[in-house]
């Protein structure tokens, strides 16, 4: 019983901040951005372009593009976040249709569209995220990519969405791009009071009793290595002192194995402005293979 409070007591909050985020987000883009031809960035931005040209509805289409990116993703970020992911995106396809449908009659200067719009884009994302969800497959694809290559996340999603407002220009008009691309900017920026841990990388220092265990775990979930240290705490004693470096979209991943692993762990969590030098992110390790024995060999 005592544990299922406890996990009540962790998932219920998220669940609440995720379905807040969800409808705030699918409030802005139906009843303040695309009424302006204004663009969020991504898999929505994307599915606004496809639903001009085509007539489908922006709520199905936003749902459907965003899945594959999800599955995509199972392997990295575990099948907790593929259930919240999806579900945060089916609440928020579900919540377009919603507002599309509405006739707020709300006709306001495109300037304010772009401000306001791209504010509660940014609270209703930046909520979403803090709770674990995520309603945008590219920054998955985008995570996926930078572990693979120099590029930061940050700047595979930002070359994303520079296509995706290039080619807004072309469909609607330039202003509408330009539009587009302050609201991105005015959106990320309220992600980053919303969310603690959107910049492109956080560090996190982990006090713990069992440091090798949760530099396993860690490495297993999330492909990233630790760099361990010993040190003593004036009443606990000795304790292992974790430090790893990880990216917006694996913080969320990172806390519940933390919890899982040691749940009295001590962890802070600070903003990382610059990386000097090459952060090797390597692949979890494959299973090592049975060696057949030399009797069987011979025989």
């Amino acid at each position: 019983m005592e544990k299922l409070t406890e996990v009540m007591k962790k998932t219920v909050p998220s669940l609440l901040m995720v379905s807040l985020g969800a409808v705030i987000a699918a409030f802005a883009v139906a009843v303040l951005l695309v009424p302006a031809e204004i663009l969020d960035g991504g898999v929505v931005g994307v599915s606004i372009i496809i639903s001009a040209l085509t007539g489908l509805p922006l709520s199905v289409l936003t749902f459907m593009l965003n899945v594959p990116f999800l599955l995509l993703g199972l392997k990295s970020l575990g099948k907790r976040f593929l259930a919240t992911g999806i579900g945060s995106m089916a609440l928020f396809s579900v919540m377009l249709h919603v507002f599309e449908e509405m006739e707020t009659g709300l006709e306001l200067d495109p300037i304010l569209h772009c401000v306001f719009g791209g504010v509660m884009l940014g609270f209703g994302v930046g909520l979403v995220l803090r709770g674990g969800g995520c309603l945008d497959g590219t920054e998955i694809v985008a995570l996926l990519i930078s572990r693979k290559t120099r590029l930061s996340v940050g700047q595979v999603v930002f070359g994303f969405n520079i296509i995706i407002y290039g080619t807004a220009g072309f469909v609607f008009q330039w202003n509408s791009a330009l539009f587009s691309l302050m609201a991105y900017f005015l959106s990320f920026k309220v992600i980053d009071m919303v969310e603690q841990g959107l910049e492109q990388a956080k560090s996190v220092m982990i006090i713990t009793d069992d440091g090798k265990a949760m530099a396993d775990a860690i490495y297993q979930r999330l492909g990233r290595t630790c760099t361990m240290m010993e040190g003593a705490g004036r009443i606990s004693g000795a304790k292992s002192v974790l430090y790893c470096v990880v990216t917006r979209v694996e913080l969320s991943t990172m806390r519940r194995i933390v919890s899982e692993a040691d749940g009295s762990a001590f962890v802070t969590i600070s903003d990382v402005s610059e990386i000097v030098g090459n952060h090797i992110k390597r692949r979890p390790p494959a299973a090592p293979k049975k060696e057949v024995p030399a009797e069987t060999k011979k025989a």
